[in-house]
C-alpha cells in the first residue's frame, strides 16, 4: 500500500448563497492554496476536515492500493484524481496523486 499526496489546489467562496441560507459561522475552514497532505494509505491525515475525508476517502483507498484510471481517462495522469469536499457555500479542489512511498503499518 502507498501514501498518497493531497493538495489543495483552490479555494471557492460563495457568498451570495452564504448570505441567503448559511447560518453565519465563525471558522468554517481552515485550510489553504498550495497545503499538502500526505495520507498513510487510507488513513485520514491529521488537520484534514472529516467532510472533505468523507469525499476523497474512497478515491484514496484506491490509489493507495494501486488503483489508477478513474473514469477511463479522466485524468491525465492516471494515478491522480481531482476531488472537490462537499461544502456547497466553500468548496475546496483537491490534487490526489498516488506515490512510490510505502505506507507505515498502522499502531496500536
Amino acid at each position: 500500500m502507498k501514501k498518497v499526496k493531497i493538495t489543495v489546489v483552490r479555494m471557492a467562496r460563495y457568498t451570495d448563497l452564504m448570505e441567503r441560507y448559511e447560518n453565519p459561522i465563525a471558522n468554517a475552514c481552515g485550510l489553504h492554496e498550495g497545503q499538502v497532505f500526505l495520507a498513510n494509505g487510507w488513513e485520514k491525515p491529521a488537520g484534514l476536515c472529516d467532510s472533505a475525508w468523507e469525499s476523497m476517502a474512497p478515491f484514496v483507498m484506491a490509489l493507495a492500493h494501486g488503483g489508477e484510471n478513474f473514469y477511463d481517462g479522466w485524468m491525465k495522469d492516471p494515478r491522480s484524481a481531482m476531488i472537490s469536499c462537499n461544502d456547497g457555500f466553500r468548496p475546496v479542489s483537491f490534487l490526489l496523486e498516488a506515490t512510490d512511498e510505502e505506507a507505515t503499518a498502522a499502531k496500536g
